[in-house]
């Protein structure tokens, strides 16, 4: 048994296909097909079952396929571990972002990392949440940013920064004669909200007081904020959006208002996470200090992010 046997299991229990795990194993299905049989018969025991449709993992074969994917974990680790130390800003990241932050962030900070650590290979994932910690949780990401608390012990998170929520309505709306709009204008309203699945969705209806949206606008839920403001802006509604995506051009190709809320705590607090046995810290270290030090003034980084204050944008209404 080697590394390259573990690598062949792992690739077949992730595609349960033959042909697409030779694919990404860079090998031809013949090989990879005979390694796994040789495997088998070394452990006595079937790993997968296999008919002419599918492929699946036995008992025997799951509980083996998890001992291999925590090997091979351990590899990856080990090769990390040395990569830091020949130098920290050349291995890749992989970094996730969830997606009502990754549009209006990454682009901030793209072009000065690489101008700053031309040797650092950013690779991108953008999921919601949930399923950006399992992939952390699996070693298939090495870090996330995030607008939640992960709320595991094997996690560690560094707060960033503070985003405040705007309210996004459109021109002929109501709200457009309010001065204020605090905590009651809000309960009066039925805001449009993001899918299930986006944390901002939750954190907006726990801002309104209500776990989730109801009446004539409940069935408006939209898989990103780009739909959900074309909803705004064709006059569905109103929502509440945080304040990077304000300088989006939904503002201007679509008549829509964002102003920010006279609501003490309407805000996000985003951080970076990772799992605490992440062997380059020097690379994390990096990706902060860029994050930091090109934030716009609509947000301000949070206590203890490092540096001063950044004016939170909190007067005047932008289109």
């Amino acid at each position: 048994m080697n590394l390259r046997d573990l690598q062949y299991l792992v690739a077949v229990a992730d595609e349960l296909h033959f042909g697409r795990a030779a694919d990404a194993c860079h090998v031809s299905q013949p090989t990879l097909s005979g390694q796994i049989r040789k495997l088998e018969e070394r452990l006595g025991v079937p790993i997968f079952e296999r008919t002419n449709r599918s492929v699946s993992a036995t008992p025997a074969g799951e509980d083996i396929i998890d001992c291999a994917r925590r090997v091979m974990a351990q590899v990856e680790r080990i090769e990390a571990i040395a990569n830091a130390r020949r130098d920290p800003l050349s291995a890749p990241l992989r970094l996730g972002v969830i997606p009502t932050l990754s549009p209006y962030l990454m682009p901030l900070v793209l072009r000065p990392l690489r101008e700053r650590h031309p040797g650092l290979k950013l690779v991108l994932t953008e999921e919601v949440t949930d399923s950006l910690l399992g992939r952390l949780r699996s070693h298939e990401i090495d870090a996330a940013l995030l607008a939640t608390s992960p709320g595991d012990p094997s996690l560690a998170e560094t707060p960033l920064f503070d985003e405040p929520f705007w309210i996004a309505h459109t021109l002929d709306d109501p709200l457009n004669e309010t001065e204020e709009i605090g905590v009651e204008a809000l309960r009066g309203l039925d805001l449009l909200l993001l899918a299930d699945g986006h944390c901002l969705s939750d954190q907006v209806a726990d801002l309104c007081g209500r776990p989730e949206a109801d009446g004539e606008l409940a069935d408006f839920r939209a898989s990103s904020l780009e739909t959900l403001l074309q909803l705004v802006g064709a006059g569905f509604g109103c929502t509440l959006v945080p304040a990077l995506a304000i300088g989006g051009p939904w503002m201007t190709d679509l008549g829509v208002v964002a102003r920010p809320l006279d609501l003490p705590g309407a805000s996000r607090q985003v951080r970076l996470v990772h799992r605490r046995s992440f062997p380059n810290p020097h690379v994390l270290g990096a990706l902060r200090e860029v994050v930091l030090g090109h934030l716009p003034n609509t947000v301000r980084k949070a206590p203890g992010a490092g540096g001063g204050e950044v004016p939170a944008g909190k007067s005047g209404r932008s289109r």
